[in-house]
């Protein structure tokens, strides 16, 4: 089962998702979209959207910095265990508890709208189930270690996880690693795996271009300028 858990199912999981994608983009690039439903309501979207999203982006940089930046380089950085340990503590539940309203609105606005319930596929509940599942287990796990400094995971989770990459899986770091963290991880794979095949494909969308486009110079009218504007040098009309 050790072998299994953390040391194939990873594998598969990334299988799925660099197979879905290119599936995706493939046969179903008009299917990979959001699928918005703003044109039903958009008040509640507003606000849980926002929410969701930017919780959502939180708890990825504080996954991605907890599992692939080793405890050395923050101890060389003067940052304690202990001082890591409350800012991964109270930022990660801050960002767990933003995203978890913002799921919680979403689907609050998609039971209750009767145009956007209609609009929602058994694809999108399974995808919520798994998502909010994830975030909960993971919060769950972490405030039930808050004592001292916690359940040092970039000794056991971490190391396991950077060693997928050398296709060498340290499946002994994986040894005595608290349940709930091991049941977090493992529904955290299954949705890794689901994303090419749900609405969450479209993260792999964001417009990062629109960061470095040539600035769009926009200006006003002059009011005492209404009519026609006088021709100058060089943008004569063609023919003239």
């Amino acid at each position: 089962m050790t072998t299994l858990l953390w040391g194939v199912l990873p594998y598969v999981t990334f299988a799925l998702l660099v197979a879905g994608l290119v599936w995706r983009h493939r046969y179903d690039r008009f299917g990979w979209t959001t699928r918005s439903s703003q044109v039903y309501e958009s008040r509640l979207l507003n606000i849980a959207s926002p929410a969701f999203h930017y919780g959502i982006l939180f708890v990825l940089v504080g996954h991605l910095v907890g599992l692939f930046v080793p405890e050395s380089w923050t101890h060389s950085l003067g940052v304690s265990e202990h001082a890591y340990h409350l800012l991964s503590l109270y930022g990660g539940t801050a960002a767990g508890a933003l995203t978890v309203a913002g799921i919680a609105l979403l689907i609050y606005r998609r039971r209750t709208n009767a145009p956007v319930f209609r609009a929602t596929t058994a694809n999108d509940k399974l995808m919520y189930v798994v998502l909010l599942g994830a975030i909960v287990l993971g919060m769950v796990a972490k405030l039930t270690h808050v004592s001292g400094d916690g359940y040092d995971y970039r000794r056991s989770i971490a190391p396991w996880a950077r060693s997928l990459f050398t296709l060498q899986p340290d499946l002994d770091r994986m040894t005595g690693v608290p349940v709930l963290y091991q049941i977090h991880a493992v529904v955290g794979m299954a949705l890794i795996a689901l994303v090419p095949y749900t609405r969450l494909v479209h993260m792999f969308s964001a417009p990062v271009q629109y960061l470095f486009r040539p600035y769009l110079v926009y200006r006003s009218r002059d009011p005492r300028d209404l009519g026609p504007r006088p021709e100058r040098r060089g943008w004569e009309k063609t023919g003239s």
